[in-house]
């Protein structure tokens, strides 16, 4: 490799000069720096191996060869934009709209899930003439202006932003610490309920809905499973006030789910979105992103009589990598095996929460889990502390493990769908022996625990909310 390696402290030192304060890193008192990756695992500058439960970006593994050399051979031939013919974009597009409901038809291909999300508005607003976004409770879509208006996950962390009059914010359909719970008698339809809410308030103020936008299943909102028949009530009354249904897939897609290649589908075959988008897992670490809607929108966008053009959307070495990670997920089985250990894990876990309390709830589907650490069963108390220690415990035993949701209590396990029931197994045992080396901490008999403390005197501070940039709190004592 001709770039220069460098001492780690000298890397810090350069990072803090050159890149963007607000550009976060993990562990931030003590950064790991990843050198080479393979698989599951990643590796230090001093070859130590670490387990990588968090990271849905490569999707069918680091590095995988075949994508690998995919895209090198490609590269070695051409790279150009889509003004000119190449066989690899329209047979990539006709491989990913194989895997797709037949009305989900015409392909617009970006390079993140931010461009992405943002093309799905665009789309949205031209083809239902509205303006007026429905997204859900601890939503998040990508990072540019557009996005960040719909992503609650976003702006509730601005003291100062104001949202969007455009922008209307209903109820995360979580059945666990949500508005309407698990004993609810139809909590599909309560939820739905409250998006027919916001509809109705449009309406009043003389405007009309654009699009409904969600997440098939949260993410960063703390791995949330909406009630199955939630988005179609939601779509046809979306439809019927002239706006449309985005499926945000960008984290979930590819057959991270195991039971089907979209998580969309886990609502039911009679449930089919106006819009899909992608990303992440789609290129496995290589930037590319595609937005997937029927014909009768794609027409209307056209019928703007403006030209869409993206320079790098769907070049030649892109759609190589994507049709290479689409031909590994099908020749490894891994939709299977996200399925198979999938449920192992979560088999497993389901054992752990009958060990230690601070364990209010398993969920998920496939490989993507959620644990939510709690203090109080009862009452839900966010456990947020106990859940930055198990993080950090964890990387102490080299396995990469993250905390999200809206009190970063929900440990997050979404990793590259190569994982076996081995990796579950040693994970499981570390956070075993962790779970059981933490103490639950009650305020009121433990002020004096610093961890505690801080955890609290911050959250006042800040309003409620806690950091989001998963640095351990116990870090500011």
């Amino acid at each position: 490799m001709s770039v220069q390696e460098l001492e780690k402290k000298k890397t810090i030192d350069l990072r803090k000069k050159h890149i963007g304060p607000s550009c976060k890193i993990f562990f931030s008192h003590d950064p790991i720096k990843i050198v080479r990756a393979k698989g599951q695992y990643m590796y230090d500058e001093n070859g130590q191996q670490y387990l990588d439960c968090i990271n849905n970006v490569a999707h069918v593994g680091h590095c995988h060869p075949d994508v690998v050399t995919a895209g090198a051979q490609q590269m070695e031939m051409l790279n150009t934009n889509t003004r000119f013919l190449h066989d690899n974009l329209v047979l990539y597009a006709q491989r990913l709209q194989a895997t797709l409901p037949d009305k989900l038809s015409v392909c617009y291909f970006v390079n993140s899930g931010s461009e992405a999300n943002d093309l799905a508005l665009r789309l949205a607003r031209q083809y239902t003439g509205n303006k007026d976004i429905i997204t859900l409770e601890n939503a998040y879509h990508g990072h540019v202006s557009s996005l960040i208006d719909i992503s609650p996950y976003k702006f509730h962390q601005l003291s100062d932003a104001e949202q969007s009059q455009f922008v209307h914010v209903a109820p995360s359909p979580d059945v666990y610490r949500g508005k309407y719970r698990a004993g609810h008698p139809d909590p599909a339809t309560a939820y739905a309920d409250e998006v027919k809410k916001i509809i109705n308030n449009v309406h009043k103020k003389g405007r009309k809905i654009a699009a409904f936008i969600a997440e098939s299943l949260q993410s960063c909102g703390g791995q949330v499973i909406p009630p199955v028949g939630y988005f179609q009530q939601v779509a046809e009354l979306v439809r019927k006030a002239g706006g449309i249904f985005i499926a945000d897939e960008v984290q979930v897609g590819f057959g991270r789910i195991g039971s089907d290649f979209w998580a969309f589908q886990l609502q039911g075959q009679d449930f089919v979105p106006d819009i899909i988008t992608m990303g992440k897992p789609i290129g496995n670490g290589h930037p590319l992103s595609c937005v997937v809607t029927t014909r009768e929108v794609a027409e209307a966008f056209m019928s703007s009589g403006m030209e869409y053009f993206n320079t790098f959307g769907g070049n030649p070495v892109s759609c190589a990598i994507g049709l290479a990670v689409l031909d590994v997920i099908e020749k490894e089985n891994l939709q299977g095996n996200a399925l198979q250990v999938g449920q192992y894990l979560t088999n497993r876990l389901e054992k752990l929460k009958e060990k230690h309390l601070l364990i209010g709830d398993i969920r998920g589907r496939g490989l993507f889990v959620g644990v939510e650490l709690v203090r109080d069963r009862a009452k839900l108390t966010p456990a947020t502390a106990e859940a930055q220690e198990v993080i950090y415990k964890l990387k102490e035993q080299h396995i990469l493990l993250s905390a999200d949701g809206p009190h970063r209590n929900v440990l997050k396990f979404k990793p590259p769908l190569c994982f076996t029931t081995e990796d579950v197994d040693l994970v499981v045992e570390k956070l075993d022996l962790i779970l059981t080396g933490i103490l639950k901490p009650s305020l009121d008999k433990d002020i004096n625990n610093p961890l505690l403390f801080y955890c609290f005197t911050y959250q006042d501070l800040n309003g409620g909310h806690l950091t989001s940039d998963n640095r351990p709190l116990r870090s500011q004592w």
